[in-house]
């Protein structure tokens, strides 16, 4: 497998954008966060979540396929085709549940940033209350995708209420970090 040092390489080769590489170090979090819930390898789902959107800068139109087929040439599998799954209208199936895993984890947590950057205090006092409440507001965040965050939450088979709470959780854990 490779290593999360060589997997920072890849990502430093194809992606620059700061506000990117926050999304994909905070889906790195939270998926390592669920690989240890769920008793699974913490690298290789923390791996998939940095790597996930990585050539979504360079190569929109083609994302995530450059990506997928570097991990493949490398001999990830498993974690290429928790990246191709990632949005569900691809349509690949979900074998894993690192498949289901990131689904579930990308639009969300990219919803839940979002949200704390219109709180001034940041994360420090969001409550997953106003997380679903935002979700219900098509104009806030309009570019998140709705049925992705309920799709995911249904194929992981977690309770959303409690899906917000253990992202925000995380998140807020690593808060300085991220600047939220």
């Amino acid at each position: 497998m490779i290593s999360r040092k060589e997997a920072r390489e890849i990502l430093a080769g194809l992606t620059q954008n700061p506000s990117l590489l926050r999304h994909m170090r905070t889906i790195e979090l939270v998926m390592e966060a669920y690989a240890e819930k769920y008793n699974e390898n913490k690298d290789e789902w923390a791996i998939a979540g940095l790597l996930h959107d990585a050539d979504y800068e360079v190569y929109p139109e083609k994302h995530p396929q450059i990506i997928v087929d570097q991990l493949q040439t490398l001999g990830e599998i498993k974690i290429a085709h928790a990246i191709s799954a990632h949005y569900t209208k691809w349509n690949v199936t979900y074998e894993t549940l690192l498949d289901k895993a990131l689904l579930a984890c990308d639009e969300l947590t990219g919803f839940i940033v979002a949200c704390c950057q219109v709180r001034p205090d940041g994360i420090t006092s969001l409550e997953t209350k106003s997380v679903l409440k935002k979700l219900k507001d098509k104009g806030f965040a309009a570019k998140v995708d709705r049925e992705e965050v309920y799709k995911g939450a249904e194929l992981l088979e977690v309770d959303l209420p409690e899906h917000i709470t253990f992202i925000i959780e995380v998140l807020r854990s690593n808060r300085e970090e991220l600047g939220i």
